[in-house]
Order: structure tokens, then C-alpha cells, then sequence
């Protein structure tokens, strides 16, 4: 029966969740605060009756703190109701929500069941974060009533909720629960019934990169970190994050998007992943990840001191591509100054000075044989995010030490925080970029999501600073396409691969975050 959308919504009196875990808890919660009666069911009675405890104590604790009237708690409590096994019999229930255990018969056996006891009018829902909808919804003898409704814990906290259809969900159901999930004060993004739906595939850029640059030993965990948290202004770096949900939890997610997209080279998890988890190294559960912890608590290496007994000597940076914003001379050579370092303003460097160059998807030590420079005093400063924070140095295999030493030196001395990396196709976060926005251009390119849901998902899903496609549009498109040619081109490895959304655009000068005019623009 076909439905209007926000009608729907509005008139949504009562909900049936059943599992009275974590996430079941959670949805009850925002539920009955949203103004709906909340049934709470499960297997285990007394799941039901801690689930119920619970909730209410929350509430309490949210007036305590100044959050939420006393009257309007008192009022949400009586909005949850235990009625015990998931089958008790159906009054008036708008919406069915499972969150029971991550397991495809336990789901589908549920909903057989769920089919022949609740009113016809009645949708349902599966809150799975990783099965497929449509192979969830199969079995039914009507599977349009079905869609994923991907809420993420902590529920109240975390805005976001990923909506997926299946093959066969009725066209009216995900834009009515997306308009449920905004009267309850979510965030809803229609995510595509495809590996990792939408937040965990887009989460790949990140992750699958970082463990190809340490399996590649070209940065150690805590650089990496650093690097993304300073330069690239994330809250938490990848491998603090990997440590934080657990090797055992995030590899094989890594394993199940990258063979469910069929092998997608951008989707490549790393050996070193896999090592790793089957040898314990798990995280923070374990006591020892990509750092070792004490009571629960990180102990991350101290910064490296700067060489005292480097010999000062005089800077020539290289101008690099002028037409990328202020030049690296200008700016990374005010900041030199301002610090007591002498740098060079001659159009060549003299026989004593430290070579800086500057590039974006290219090697240090290319751009030294490219230009003439003096290859054993030549070292790379990576100029993503403008030498504001933390200071990238790259190192290739033919500079001489001592010359390396005063670099690192004179880059110390600005007070920023320098991290010493090997030189390579491009430097770390400018890797970790180009991948994010790739993987992101991908999904727009397959017409899995739109770019404005990619970019909402990804900011309340992972926290990012921006969205993939706005971050690319900010450093700009023509940038993070040079990047990826050059590591494409530099390594061979097809996961490096530009996406066409984004040379598309890149070459049209439109911005990612449009999807422009479309065929069916014509015709429709």
C-alpha cells in the first residue's frame, strides 16, 4: 500500500524494538524522547526489564545534567513498555526495528515470523550493519515492507542513520523512515544495499591506504596518526582507531567490502592487516596494538627531538607550482625566517645550502634529477595544509645524513612539529587524502549515493573535518588528481587509480559535490 512519505512519519505512534542490547537500548531511547511509544522486546525477559532500567536511568542522568525536563522524563518513561517475547501479540504498531545478533538466519527466521504476526500496515526494519537487505528481505512472502535502518552506537550521541532499501522495498518506505529519523532529531542518508552501505565504504579510503603506506614501511603507526590528526584535522588517527575498535572487528570489514565490490583495487586491505590480527596484535582490548596500553590507556612514543649537533647551514627552497595559492617559498620561507634560519633568495641554490622542495604526487628526489638540484642535500616538505601545523620531511635514499640532519634542524626550529617520513609518489597525508576523496568519487561514480548523502555520512559517520567530495573540492580536484596520477604512475598499483567522477569534473571544472546534468535531465 503506497503511503504518503511524511504523512507516515507524523503519524508514527508506536514502535516494536526487538533485541535489548546496546543498539536496541539506544534506539528505544531516542524513540520514546521523540515522542513514541516504545515496545521493547526480547528472547530474554530479563534483557527487557535491564533495557527498561536502563533507558529510564538515562533519562535521569540527561535531567540531572541540565539536558531534559523532569516532566518531559517522566513522560518519555512511561513511553516504554516491556511486553517480553518479540511475537507478543501486535496492537497498533506502525514500525517493527530488529537489532538482534549480526547472523542472516537469526535475522531472516525473525522476520518470517514477524510477517504473519504484525498488521498488514506495519513496516519493518532490520538495524544490520553489514548484511544485505534484499538477501534479509528474500524469504518473505512480501518483501517490499522491509528496509535497513542503520542506526550507529552510541545511538543518542551518534546523529547519524543510514536508510537502505533492498531490490524490492516499496519506492514510499525509505523517504517515510528517513522522515521519521529527522522528527526524532537524526540525521538520515540513503545508503545503497551494497557492501559496507555507505559509511563503512566510504571509511575504506582511509584505512586500507594507511595499511598500504606501513606495509610499505614508509611511515611508522605514530607518524601516520600525527600526520592525519595535525595536517589533516582529524579527531582520531587511523591506527589509534584501528586499536580502538579492534583488528578482529575492522579487517575482516576491510575483507568483506573489498570481495563484495569483487576485488575493487581501491577497497585492497594490506597483509600486514591480516598479520597482525592473527598474531593478537588487536588493540586496545588486547593491551598491545599499533601502540601498547596500560589500563586501558595509550602510550604513545614522544615526539623526536631535534639533532642539537646539526651543523646550521643556509635553506633554498624550491618555488614549486606558484599556481597553487602562495608559493612554498614565500610561505614556508617566512616561517623559516621568522625562526632564525637563513634562506636563500638567489634563483639558484649556493654549494653549503639545505635544497627544500615541495611537491604534491611526486617524488623529492625526482623533482631534484628533474631540476638539477643537488640530489644529496635535496629533501621534500610537504606542502598539504600549508606548513601550519605539523611539518612533513621526506627523505630519499641518496641524501647525505649530515645534510638531512641540519633539514630536520631547521624545520625543527619553527616550533612546529616535524615528522621525519621516507620519500615516495606522494607524502602521507596527501595520500590519505587523495584516497578518501577517490573512494568517494567512486561511490558517486556508481551512482551508489548522492553526493551530498556521501558527504553527510562520512562527516557525522567518521568525523571527518569535511566530506570526501567538499574536502576535494577545498584543496581542489586538479590536486587531488595529480596526486593519484602520480601514484599511480610511480607505483603501478591500479588501487590509485583516479576515479572518473573525478577527472570528469576535474577537467570541466565542476565541483564534486554536483552531480550535473544527466541524460535523464533531458528526457524526464
Amino acid at each position: 500500500m503506497v503511503q504518503d512519505a511524511e504523512r507516515w512519519a507524523r503519524d508514527v505512534r508506536t514502535i516494536r524494538v526487538i533485541g535489548a542490547g546496546a543498539m536496541g537500548r539506544g534506539i528505544a531511547q531516542l524513540a520514546a524522547a521523540g515522542g513514541v511509544t516504545v515496545e521493547l522486546a526480547d528472547v530474554r525477559m530479563e534483557a527487557v526489564r535491564d533495557a527498561v532500567e536502563y533507558v529510564s536511568g538515562m533519562f535521569d542522568r540527561l535531567v540531572a545534567k541540565g539536558r531534559m525536563g523532569a516532566a518531559d522524563a517522566a513522560a518519555a518513561k512511561e513511553r516504554l513498555r516491556p511486553v517480553g517475547e518479540p511475537l507478543t501479540p501486535f496492537g497498533e504498531c506502525d514500525l517493527v526495528v530488529e537489532a538482534v545478533r549480526e547472523d542472516m538466519d537469526t535475522k531472516r527466521e525473525l522476520f518470517a515470523a514477524l510477517e504473519k504476526a504484525v498488521p498488514a500496515k506495519t513496516v519493518l526494519a532490520t538495524n544490520t550493519s553489514s548484511l544485505p537487505v534484499t538477501a534479509i528481505a528474500a524469504p518473505l512472502a512480501d518483501p517490499s515492507r522491509l528496509a535497513g535502518l542503520h542506526f550507529f552506537n552510541p545511538v543518542p550521541l551518534m546523529r547519524l542513520v543510514e536508510v537502505i532499501a533492498g531490490a524490492r522495498t516499496a519506492g514510499w518506505i525509505p523517504d517515510a523512515l528517513a522522515a521519521l529519523v529527522r522528527r526524532l532529531g537524526h540525521e538520515p542518508v540513503h545508503a545503497p544495499d551494497a557492501p559496507g552501505f555507505l559509511v563503512n565504504h566510504a571509511g575504506r579510503g582511509l584505512v586500507t591506504e594507511t595499511m598500504q603506506i606501513l606495509s610499505e614501511g614508509a611511515a611508522e603507526p605514530v607518524d601516520v596518526d600525527r600526520i592525519a590528526r595535525d595536517v589533516l584535522g582529524l579527531k582520531m588517527g587511523p591506527c589509534e582507531l584501528l586499536d580502538l575498535t579492534g583488528l578482529d572487528v575492522s579487517h575482516p570489514v576491510m575483507e568483506s567490502v573489498w570481495t563484495g565490490f569483487y576485488t575493487e583495487p581501491r577497497l585492497r586491505p594490506s597483509r600486514v592487516g591480516r598479520a597482525r590480527m592473527e598474531a593478537g596484535l588487536l588493540g586496545r582490548k588486547t593491551g598491545e596494538g599499533f601502540y601498547p596500553y596500560v589500563d586501558g590507556v595509550k602510550r604513545e612514543p614522544a615526539e623526536a627531538a631535534a639533532p642539537a649537533d646539526a651543523e646550521r647551514r643556509p635553506v633554498w627552497i624550491h618555488e614549486g607550482d606558484a599556481d597553487r595559492g602562495p608559493g612554498a617559498r614565500e610561505t614556508l620561507g617566512a616561517l623559516l625566517s621568522a625562526a632564525g634560519v637563513e634562506v636563500e633568495q638567489a634563483d639558484g641554490p649556493s654549494g653549503r645550502a639545505i635544497v627544500l622542495v615541495t611537491p604534491y604526487g611526486e617524488p623529492g628526489g625526482a623533482v631534484a634529477v628533474q631540476d638539477g638540484l643537488p640530489l644529496e642535500r635535496t629533501l621534500s616538505v610537504d606542502p598539504l595544509g600549508g606548513f601550519f601545523t605539523r611539518l612533513t620531511l621526506g627523505v630519499h635514499p641518496a641524501v647525505d645524513r649530515d645534510a638531512g640532519r641540519s633539514a630536520l634542524a631547521a624545520l625543527a626550529a619553527t616550533g612546529r612539529p616535524v615528522s621525519v617520513v621516507r620519500d615516495g609518489p606522494a607524502p602521507v597525508a596527501q595520500r590519505l587524502l587523495a584516497s578518501i576523496v577517490n573512494v568517494a568519487c567512486g561511490i558517486a561514480e556508481q551512482d551508489l549515493a548522492r553526493p551530498a548523502d556521501i558527504d553527510t555520512a562520512v562527516r557525522l559517520g567518521l568525523g571527518y573535518p569535511r566530506g570526501p567530495l567538499e574536502w576535494g573540492d577545498h584543496v581542489g580536484a586538479e590536486i587531488v588528481l595529480d596526486i593519484l596520477e602520480g601514484l599511480s604512475m610511480g607505483t603501478g598499483d591500479p588501487r590509485y587509480r583516479p576515479s572518473t567522477w573525478l577527472t570528469e569534473r576535474a577537467g570541466l571544472g565542476l565541483p564534486l559535490t554536483e552531480t550535473g546534468t544527466r541524460p535523464a535531465d533531458l528526457t524526464g
